[in-house]
């Protein structure tokens, strides 16, 4: 079977929600030799990928009968969501761990893998994206619960978003309705990374968008992640509803 560095699911789904997993695979290409030299245990920490975000993916795409769009190579092969000339797209060391088969990658190897993995999804991407003129993107990661030892992330979920908040800030109000919900805005990181997934497919064509981070300590299994994405569909919906109506 032909490696492909992206997959797309529900492809004959015409809303116009689309659902992308930049981070879904711990997959290592074979052209790469199928492994970066790290063990088993790091290849299926939160560094390889984002743990439960693609059975999320897949189910919040199913429930808003949507495309979803998933990776398949690891973050650490080359980061999908990061620009180009991010200094982090091909990282060698990562949250304590060296990257054994990217100590000696240099600007020649990060060429050819830019072209070999990162371009192509990007460009499937861009394919779906513009199959609707009125197209909203929600892009779905996973966060650990403890990064480098610092204290325990309290957080349910985290919704991120730059300067465009239009369907965040009614996705949030929405979600903080929940009693049980614990909701971070831009935690535990930022949703201003120019350059990157949403940065460039969205906001560069002023598209609504918003990129949620479950952490991955909930959604460890299949029944956690559909519930999950069953879970954050109806506030979706009901965001976007908001967030058109604002508008007029």
């Amino acid at each position: 079977m032909t490696y492909q560095p992206y997959h797309i699911e529900g492809a004959g789904r015409t809303g116009r929600w689309l659902v992308t997993c930049d981070h879904a695979a711990n997959t290592v290409p074979p052209d790469l030799g199928g492994t970066l030299g790290l063990p088993e245990a790091d290849m299926t920490r939160h560094i390889a990928y984002d743990v439960g975000a693609a059975g999320v993916a897949r189910a919040l795409a199913t429930a808003l009968a949507a495309p979803v769009l998933l990776s398949n190579f690891s973050r650490l092969v080359i980061d999908p969501n990061r620009g180009e000339d991010d200094p982090t797209l091909l990282m060698k060391l990562y949250d304590g761990s060296v990257i054994p088969g990217n100590r000696h990658a240099g600007p020649e190897e990060k060429a050819r893998r830019l072209e070999a993995y990162h371009r192509p999804y990007h460009e499937a991407l861009t394919g779906l994206a513009g199959r609707q003129e009125d197209t909203v993107i929600v892009s779905v990661h996973s966060f650990t619960p403890q990064l480098r030892g610092r204290p325990v992330r309290p957080w349910h979920v985290g919704v991120l978003h730059a300067h465009d908040s239009r369907l965040s800030d009614p996705f949030i109000e929405s979600l903080d309705a929940e009693p049980d919900l614990e909701v971070g805005r831009n935690m535990p990181y930022t949703g201003e990374l120019p350059g990157d997934a949403i940065d460039r497919h969205a906001l560069q064509h002023g598209r609504h968008n918003v990129l949620i981070e479950v952490r991955n300590d909930l959604i460890g299994t299949p029944e956690a992640q559909a519930a999950w994405g069953e879970r954050l569909a109806p506030h979706l919906i009901h965001a976007l509803s908001r967030a058109e109506d604002r508008e007029t």
